[in-house]
């Protein structure tokens, strides 16, 4: 085989390998939550910088709250074909409440998957009988 041709193959190769990468586009919360101002920023700036909600409820008859959700992938979720029979690593939630159209608060939270484990293995929580 022809050194132009394997080159050619090995390209194709690593060009499909990496297009599955950009499928869609990727949050990053926890940055995005430092481009709102509490106080200053509106409902079209949050809008500009993190686009529409995931959802959104009312809290009262002029406070509302937007709620931003991402899933945070795991190295074995990543890889294309196999990936979506992996769970993720961990989920981040980004909360920004609304009075009238102003920002009054802004919350960022953070859940990894193996956070909650050593609950289980502490052995007093065993009962016996």
């Amino acid at each position: 085989m022809p050194f132009s041709r394997r080159y050619s193959i090995l390209l194709l190769g690593i060009l499909v390998f990496f297009t599955g990468c950009a499928t869609h586009t990727v949050r990053h919360l926890a940055s995005d939550a430092s481009l709102i101002t509490i106080g200053k920023s509106t409902k079209n700036d949050v809008l500009t910088y993190l686009g529409q909600p995931d959802s959104e409820r009312m809290v009262s008859a002029d406070t509302k709250q937007w709620v931003y959700f991402e899933e945070r992938k795991s190295f074995l979720q990543k890889a294309p074909v196999i990936g979506k029979a992996f769970s993720p690593a961990g989920y981040g939630m980004l909360l920004i409440t609304f009075k009238g159209d102003l920002v009054v608060d802004c919350r960022y939270s953070s859940y990894n998957k193996d956070e909650f484990d050593w609950a289980r293995s502490y052995p007093w929580q065993d009962m016996k009988e």
